[in-house]
């Protein structure tokens, strides 16, 4: 099952151009069906800590925590710590495979009251490939592994507001040369996120004190990246994601929150591609399939950005399918134990992953762990059962003096 996995997706991102050049919708056999946007590096998608996760993978507006990096750098400064780290870790698709692991870790440090810089390293271990030749006999193992390395910035504009900025350096090993006339090689490629928060303190709900806070992020702004030469280049998963949140505290232990999230991957949609009277496709005098509906995908990451918003060959109605959005909510009981559950969609035209997060947090000290349980609505789904873990310590200003508060989740 792993080798099939493996191939399929080294067929989709390789040598299917990952539905990003012409052709590859038709073979990744999604772009005719489905309609899913396919891009190379997936993995930068995926929620990496628990408590986002536990939300129904959001957090672009949500009160900033030690993973603020990867849902909107911009809320760094208004972390309220002096410093800290943390390890998050996910076995990821637990029933088909039982080595595959998505691992991030990230560390923060307050430069003054009005800026912060973070790194974290995310890595993707598809676990061990056991090759043979046609006969069975072996042929060593591959590893396929994905990494990116992130650096950030961010300083407040106001007392109520900030930007932040990343930058990411990507590396993904998906394929191998087994001889000279294979070209298989390891992908590199550098991308850039840019974000915006806001938040003000409101009263609502007969004077409750509450925090109602919006954001805006853009991930993965870079180049194309490619495993075989420059005629293969694949998009990597640039995405806009929209969103807001209200805390409330109504009573001094106990605190509520609420957000929601909007996503739109910045990638081609997949056309409709023209068809001769026996069903075959058809190709112009350089070989590229020729495109009956839609835009060909065969365009500039810049151009891909903007065409993302209209590009879709059914129009408005396919772009509004290629939007997902997460609901999630949390409570908190005396910055000790925290409760939270989320829920997740995604068209079904456009991959269809709709599922609950259920998850909870501890704090004490300068320690905190969190975990999440993911449900998906589908039964025998890849996903199903995945579970991801949280560690994190966080530090304030007093720690020289032996002095730490508790955290926030």
């Amino acid at each position: 099952m792993r080798i099939t996995f493996f191939l399929i997706s080294i067929w989709i991102l390789v040598f299917g151009k990952g539905q990003a050049q012409s052709g590859g919708a038709l073979l990744s056999g999604v772009g005719q069906t489905t309609r899913s946007l396919v891009t190379s590096v997936p993995f930068l998608g995926f929620a990496p800590d628990a408590r986002g996760a536990g939300l129904g993978d959001l957090g672009v507006a949500t009160p900033p925590t030690l993973n603020a990096v990867h849902w909107n750098n911009a809320k760094l400064p208004f972390y309220t710590k002096e410093r800290g780290v943390s390890f998050s870790y996910t076995p990821w698709l637990a029933k088909l495979v039982n080595d595959m692991y998505v691992g991030y870790l990230s560390g923060f440090k307050r430069i003054n009251e009005y800026q912060a810089f973070a790194a974290s390293v995310r890595y993707f271990d598809l676990g061990d490939i056991y090759l043979t030749d046609i006969i069975g006999n072996a042929q060593g193992t591959f590893s396929p592994r994905d990494l990116a390395a992130d650096l950030s910035y961010a300083r407040k504009l106001s007392e109520g507001s900030g930007i932040g900025v990343t930058l990411r350096y990507l590396q993904s090993n998906l394929s191998r040369a087994y001889n000279q006339e294979q070209t298989g090689r390891t992908a590199n490629g550098v991308a850039v996120d840019v974000g915006y928060y806001y938040r003000s303190e409101v009263l609502y709900l007969s004077n409750v004190p509450s925090i109602s806070s919006w954001g805006v992020h853009i991930s993965n702004l870079g180049n194309k990246i490619t495993y075989t030469n420059a005629a293969n280049e694949n998009f990597i998963p640039a995405n806009l994601r929209v969103g807001a949140a209200l805390q409330l505290d109504p009573q001094e232990y106990h605190r509520f929150l609420l957000g929601l999230d909007l996503n739109k991957l910045l990638t081609p949609s997949p056309p409709i591609y023209a068809r001769d009277e026996f069903g075959g496709y058809l190709r112009d005098e350089q070989g590229n399939l020729l495109v009956e509906k839609g835009i060909s995908p065969n365009r500039s990451t810049l151009n891909s950005i903007v065409s993302s918003f209209y590009d879709a060959p059914d129009g408005f109605g396919e772009e509004m399918q290629e939007i997902t959005f997460s609901l999630g909510g949390e409570y908190e009981y005396r910055e000790f134990f925290a409760i939270r559950g989320g829920y997740h969609y995604e068209h079904r035209n456009k991959g269809n992953r709709k599922y609950l997060n259920l998850g909870s947090g501890f704090r004490y000290s300068v320690f905190g762990i969190d975990f999440t349980y993911l449900i998906p609505f589908e039964r025998n789904h890849p996903l199903a059962e995945t579970l991801r873990f949280t560690l994190c310590f966080s530090f304030d200003e007093d720690v020289q003096q032996g002095e730490a508060s508790p955290i926030s989740p």
